[in-house]
């Protein structure tokens, strides 16, 4: 399991970031899209680095609303 952080990107497209995962980074024209491209990106990600020999980051992230 991944966190991920999702938003619209100024183009309009959905943006997908994994920041446990740095580089981990997808698209999609909706945000369905874009979640789905991010499990697979984030499948391969891992497949990646298990075939090289390294090890898998642990999940670190956690996110916070602030009011401002």
């Amino acid at each position: 399991m991944r966190q991920i952080v999702v938003y619209e990107g100024e183009d309009g497209r959905w943006v997908v970031e994994c920041p446990s995962l740095p580089g981990c980074v997808t698209q999609g024209k909706t945000r369905e899209e874009a979640v789905a491209n991010a499990k697979e990106a984030i499948a391969g990600y891992l497949k990646a680095l298990e075939e090289d020999g390294l090890p898998v980051p642990e999940e670190r992230f956690s996110a916070m609303v602030v009011a401002v």
